[in-house]
């Protein structure tokens, strides 16, 4: 079926804020080298847009011969068309509480895979209650959180578990988000957008879960670790960092529980020997650990503009009139981090983000179980890449998307799942190495008593 159709890659929502760097971070690999992308299409509303971004993206070329095709998530037939010519369609239509559905539901029907960069904990995991098992039937990978929500976060912890070796293991480990820039840092109104809905129907989210079986949990050595404070003086990395409700945090837990299910990952619809043997060495040396996420800030004034945020989010989102003046004032609202009309091309290549975890665990497992034995072990590692919403995504995706076509034997036949399970045992640490975003050991130390 995959052979049949004439293209590899749908980009849907090309024209959108997001969309059209994706579409030149795709342009990269179109027919180049070693490069499985042979044929891309472009899809959205207007076909004028979609020229205007085709033009934008192959810049200072001249653009390429792309088909462009019309779709809109208010007509499931224009949807279906799409996922019935292609293998994968990367979604980059937001909020994907709201216009997500019908794409998922399109690809699943046909056959296609799905990627999308959302961030957002109620829609993925309503997608898996609703998709998951028409979805392994009819051979769609349905994968969401393939930007920097949640990879950098789900890679980048796989890679901090390689150096607790033998029979150390940690126990929790914290993420550090630091975004720097020369220039002001303007976050996407679509994140803005998706967070304010978030809040408002964080019962319906917390109702599902309620209604679902409960998944196992992963064996972690050591006492579960008290939340802390909200707000923290973190003096080794000089910053100072707030704890966030992160969807990183959701997807990783995911993930361990689809993992405690499942000790040696995923078997591939058509897997190598070779792979096999990758994957089950793999998960055999991943452990897993407590996990949470905090934005840093190198003053405690940079978190102003999020604490502000975050009260403003609490106080208005539940109610339909605050809702409004939340979407019609984000600027406002969140001191000038988010804005309708998004960042610069300056504000944009000027950006980069750090992303520490600090681990602290045992030297040796058995060490957990003797009493009130606390962690004596502390390991730090680090994920740095270029701006987050428009840059380390696209590169994000776009190398999910070449790991799927390039190696679709070797994965699940179908289903709805995180990119970590999918992703962990394959090459793409090393394609998101060579394409910009580093993962680097920082140290290991004891911890005195």
């Amino acid at each position: 079926m995959a052979a049949s159709k004439p293209y590899d890659i749908v980009i849907f929502g090309a024209s959108g804020f997001t969309g059209k760097y994706v579409v030149r971070e795709a342009l990269k690999f179109l027919n180049a080298p070693n490069s499985p992308l042979k044929s891309l299409a472009l899809a959205g509303r207007s076909p004028s847009r979609l020229s205007e971004v085709l033009k934008w993206a192959a810049a200072p070329n001249p653009p390429p011969n792309i088909p462009l095709l019309t779709a809109d998530t208010s007509d499931p037939a224009s949807l279906g068309r799409l996922a019935s010519q292609s293998r994968m369609i990367l979604d980059c239509v937001g909020p994907f509480r709201l216009y997500g559905q019908p794409v998922v539901a399109a690809c699943v029907e046909s056959g296609c895979d799905y990627l999308d960069i959302c961030g957002e904990p109620d829609f993925m995991e309503r997608m898996e209650a609703s998709y998951h098992d028409k979805a392994v039937e009819n051979g769609s990978l349905v994968i969401s959180a393939c930007g920097f929500d949640s990879v950098p976060a789900e890679i980048g912890l796989m890679f901090h578990s390689k150096h607790w070796a033998g029979l150390s293991a940690p126990n929790r480990v914290e993420a550090y988000l630091s975004l720097e820039s020369d220039k002001r840092i303007v976050g996407n109104f679509g994140t803005y957008e998706s967070a304010v809905l978030g809040v408002a129907n964080a019962d319906k989210l917390a109702e599902l879960r309620r209604s679902r079986p409960r998944r196992p949990r992963p064996t972690i050595p050591g006492p579960t670790p008290p939340k802390g404070s909200i707000v923290e003086n973190q003096k080794q990395l000089g910053l100072w960092a707030l704890r966030l409700p992160s969807a990183d945090s959701v997807v990783v837990r995911r993930t361990q529980a689809m993992l405690t299910e499942n000790p040696h990952g995923l078997p591939g619809v058509n897997e190598s020997v070779e792979h096999v043997k990758k994957r089950e060495e793999f998960w055999s040396s991943t452990k897993p650990a407590h996990f949470g996420v905090k934005l840093g800030s190198k003053s405690l004034l940079g978190l102003f503009p999020v604490i502000t945020l975050g009260v403003f989010l609490g106080l208005l989102s539940k109610s339909r009139v605050g809702r409004c003046l939340l979407l019609k004032f984000p600027s406002f609202f969140s001191l000038g981090w988010f804005r309708k009309k998004g960042p610069s091309e300056e504000e944009v290549a000027s950006a980069t983000f750090k992303m520490w975890f600090v681990g602290q665990g045992y030297s040796n497992s058995s060490l957990a179980s003797q009493g009130d034995q606390k962690p004596d072990t502390e390991v730090v590692t680090r994920v740095m890449g270029p701006e987050i919403g428009y840059l380390t995504t696209p590169i994000v995706l776009l190398q999910c998307a070449l790991v799927l076509l390039d190696g679709r034997d070797n994965l699940p036949k179908g289903g709805v799942y995180t990119p970590g399970i999918v992703f962990g045992p394959t090459d793409l640490e090393q394609r998101l190495q060579d394409n910009g975003i580093s993962f680097d050991f920082i140290s290991k130390k004891y911890l005195s008593s």
